[in-house]
């Protein structure tokens, strides 16, 4: 008689087999996956790409649209982590591929990325250098061809905000209204009505879903970017001219005769809760923040250097009259001007004068910063291209008897606009010749937001808000992963998973 161990033991040895056939068949048979850092992003973005499902201990290659851009190599799990990549310089705004493909084969997955800019507050930035780094549809030569994308009515006069591009939408303050509208096509995702009570008084700022707005006699509203609803509502305070800027999770603004103290605050981005207060004097520049600073110009005719964690002062610097032009901080300086009609750089870290420009009229422009000039514009009519570091001229442009819109910079190209003609122009930054021009139907006294090869600005009397394109966009098609072709100089990248093992 056998031993009933002894018959059930190649039924337990065949059960291990087809186990470990159906683990290795798993294994084997396992679609790849990858994962993006983030979705979207500028041209030069930084992408981390991570992946599994691939087959153990093999090259994968990673690619942007078509170029291979890293070679790594998976882990004993077919698994790899934070592969970096960059979105490349030229990538134009639109719809791109990022593939990981392994080597030798046609076995890979892929995710769509999107390249695109954002001009998320006054200025561009906390800086306020009004500068778009990652511009690269428009340039000298293609200006030129710019056409009109779309017309948006507010059917009011009064549409003086600088547009803000943010995630595809543009949001624009007029007094009574502030618009979010598709940036592709001028449709209208919602309007917050501010009635004639709270009336819109700055540009708007928006980040991480936040969008922050200046109020005329009711202090600064926070809305949902996405939807328009308010979230909070900082208590009253006097005429909030000053465009909000955020930085580092902290928003800045200023207020205007304010009977309890005009001065600079700083708010929690995020709930509203107050962090600081800083009296100065009644002010209609906007703040701007670097390197731990803050900026603002002031009726009491200063410049103020604020400390931005505590809103200690740091220093003052003394002009011949009342600052209202919003300074811009680049090359280790503040630029900024004043109505004694002079523009000055001052050393940002200590307020010493490193030089003045006199111009023939009041300068409440603020000044645009690019590749060592500065732009700005003057109410005798010109536009100027300085120096940045010795302040000397360049060149001057006349475009008016007065010129109000302050200049902002895209891809060695300057635009800004102006009344008396109502126009918008686009100049050589480096020569100061005319390249583009349009004729609004009203002032143009909002900057121009240069993004995604679209130019957006409103103009005042007639109440449009214009979008100027130049029809360059990635045309988002998918490669087929038969058609990549692997560079083959590449070498072995780390990434997480090669380096740990796991």
């Amino acid at each position: 008689m056998s031993d009933p161990r002894e018959r059930s033991r190649p039924t337990a040895i065949f059960a291990f087999l087809i186990a470990a056939c159906l683990l290795l068949c798993g294994i084997a048979s396992a679609t790849p996956s990858i994962t993006l850092s983030k979705q979207s992003g500028p041209p030069t973005s930084g992408i981390q790409v991570s992946g599994r499902g691939f087959e153990p201990n093999v090259g994968v290659d990673i690619y942007f649209d078509t170029k291979d851009k890293a070679l790594v190599v998976t882990n004993e799990k077919g698994e790899f982590r934070d592969a970096g990549i960059h979105a490349p310089r030229n990538a134009s705004p639109g719809e791109h591929w990022v593939t990981a493909l392994e080597r030798n084969n046609d076995k890979g997955s892929q995710k769509p990325f999107l390249v695109q800019t954002n001009w998320s507050q006054f200025r561009f930035g906390p800086e306020h250098d009004a500068v778009n780094p990652f511009e690269n549809v428009l340039d000298r030569h293609t200006v030129g061809g710019l056409g009109v994308k779309w017309v948006y009515n507010t059917q009011r006069p009064w549409a003086w905000g600088s547009p803000i591009l943010v995630d595809g939408t543009a949001y624009i303050a007029t007094w009574d209204d502030l618009y979010a509208l598709d940036a592709d096509s001028g449709a209208v995702r919602w309007i917050h009505n501010s009635c004639c009570e709270n009336l819109l008084s700055s540009n708007p700022a928006v980040a991480n879903g936040i969008l922050y707005v200046g109020l005329f006699d009711t202090g600064l509203l926070a809305l949902d970017a996405t939807t328009g609803a308010a979230l909070w509502h900082y208590p009253p305070l006097a005429r909030v001219f000053s465009s909000p800027a955020v930085a580092s999770g902290i928003v800045y603004f200023d207020d205007a005769e304010d009977d309890t103290g005009d001065g600079v605050f700083a708010l929690d981005a995020m709930t509203g809760k107050p962090l600081w207060f800083s009296p100065t004097y009644s002010s209609f520049s906007s703040p701007a923040v670097a390197n731990g600073v803050v900026y603002v110009g002031t009726d009491d005719t200063n410049l103020y250097a604020l400390d931005a964690a505590t809103g200690v002062k740091l220093w003052t610097y003394t002009t011949g009259s009342v600052v209202r032009s919003s300074p811009a901080v680049a090359n280790g300086a503040v630029y900024f001007g004043s109505d004694d009609n002079n523009v000055y750089a001052l050393n940002a870290s200590t307020g010493a004068k490193l030089w003045s420009y006199a111009t023939a009229g009041y300068v409440e422009s603020s000044p645009a910063v690019a590749n060592g000039v500065v732009y700005v514009s003057s109410d005798d009519g010109n536009l100027y291209a300085l120096n940045a570091y010795t302040g000397g001229l360049l060149w001057r442009y006349a475009s008016a008897a007065y010129a109000v819109g302050d200049p902002t910079i895209a891809n060695g190209v300057v635009y800004f606009g102006s009344s008396s003609p109502n126009a918008i122009y686009g100049l050589n930054a480096t020569t100061g010749r005319l390249l583009w021009s349009y004729a609004s139907g009203g002032r143009v006294l909002s900057d121009s937001a240069i993004v995604n090869g679209t130019v957006y600005m409103s103009s005042y009397d007639d109440g449009l808000i214009y979008a100027f394109a130049h029809n360059n966009k990635a045309d988002g098609k998918r490669p087929e992963l038969k058609t990549l072709h692997a560079d083959f100089n590449l070498s072995v990248a780390k990434t997480v998973a090669t380096a740990s093992g796991h």
